[in-house]
Formats: structure tokens, sequence, C-alpha cells
């Protein structure tokens, strides 16, 4: 007897603790039901290019040239003048030191040479220059802002050596003298490029007192060098 009623009163509990929360769970507002959650289609990134490789100059490199050479000589006595012409081709080496888009360098070639010209009109026989070979030491300056271009002026010194040959005799010399010019280079590849440039030579004069009947012959030679070459980077 005592069990049942302590049983009736757990269960009279129970209810009366569930009642206020029932009564509260009635007066709240329904929650909405949970939205879909929208997932954005998958989009692939925009293609943004690879920033191109320029050429980075700084360094020593080596070359080989080949072009064509064409000028003038003028002979005092007898008073003639012959226009040399002819092939040219040889080794090239150099520096470059590039700072932000200024390229400064050096650079040295000689050039074997078949520059020469004949004049009939000596007193007696012909007249001939020549230029056995040419070569140039000088600096450059160069712009490399125009992606693997570049451009650049030229200058120094220039030496060859030159023969004079008339029906009397004949005289070689070295001579020193002066170039200027410019050109343009292109790196095609990772150590490689090639240029194209025009040389400005004077070589002044020199005495072939063999070459005329007075003794007192001289002999000077100016020349326009256009060269194409290709060099390796190191």
């Amino acid at each position: 007897m005592t069990t049942k009623l302590i049983q009736s009163g757990l269960v009279a509990a129970t209810f009366l603790a569930a009642a206020p929360m029932a009564v509260l769970a009635a007066d709240l507002p329904a929650q909405p039901a949970p939205q879909p959650t929208y997932q954005q289609p998958y989009k692939a990134p925009a293609y943004v290019p690879p920033e191109p490789a320029y050429a980075n100059w700084s360094g020593f490199y080596v070359g080989l040239n080949v072009g064509y050479g064409f000028g003038k000589s003028d002979w005092s006595d007898p008073a003639i003048s012959v226009d040399p012409k002819g092939f040219l081709g040889g080794v090239t080496a150099g520096y470059n030191l590039q700072t932000g888009t200024w390229v400064w360098g050096l650079e040295g070639d000689i050039d074997y040479s078949d520059m020469k010209d004949t004049n009939d009109g000596c007193t007696p026989g012909s007249c001939e220059t020549k230029a056995e070979w040419i070569g140039t030491a000088r600096g450059r300056i160069g712009y490399a802002g125009w992606n693997n271009f570049l451009p650049y002026i030229t200058g120094g010194g220039a030496f060859a050596g030159l023969k004079a040959t008339s029906n009397l005799g004949n005289a070689s010399k070295t001579q020193i003298g002066w170039t200027a010019g410019a050109g343009l280079e292109y790196a095609f590849m990772t150590h490689w490029s090639a240029k194209f440039e025009y040389l400005y030579t004077d070589l002044g004069s020199f005495d072939c007192a063999a070459c005329s009947a007075s003794g007192g012959d001289s002999v000077d030679f100016k020349a326009n060098l256009v060269r194409a070459g290709i060099n390796y980077r190191f």
C-alpha cells in the first residue's frame, strides 16, 4: 500500500514539473524551416600570363662577326683616290655591366679584311691601297628597356694593317685611329644574342716614300664597316 502511494506521488510530481514547460513551449513562435544553402558554381581563376624573362646583359661574352667594308684612300703624290671595299670577318669579345635599363660595356674585335682598290691613273702604272686586317677597342652604352632588344652607341680606338703599293714600291703600316657608330643587339636565347652594327673608321695617313718618284707620298684611309654578329654570353 505504501509503495503504491509513493509511486503515485512520483507520477504526480513529474506531471506537475513538466506542465509549465509544455505551456511555455506552446507559447513560443514556430521556428522557420531551414533554408537550402545556395552554392556558387565553380569558376576557374582568370589566366594571368607570366612575366616575360628579360635578358640580363651583365657579364663576359665572345662571338663571331662578318660584314662588308667600303671607304676611301687618298694619295698625295700622285694625287689620286681609290675606293677600298671588301669582305670582313673575325672574332669579338667584351664585357657588359647592366644597371637598371642601362648597359655599360667594353668590346674589342679583330677581323680579317679583303678591302682593297686599285687606280690605274698612277704614273707610271697603278696604285693600290689595301686593309689586310682591321680591329677596334670600344666602349658601348646601351638601353635595355625594350624587352630583349639592346640598341647602343659605341666609340673608341681603331687599328689596321694597311698596305700601299705602286709600280715603284710599297709600304705597310699598322695604323691607329678612331671609330664611332651604333648598333642593335637582340637576345634570342638565355645565353645567345645576335647583333647588327655600323662603324665609321678613320685611320689617318701614313708615308709611302717608295710609292712615288718624289719620295714624299702620303696615303690616308677612311672606311665604313657594316657587320652582323652572334655572341655567347657567360
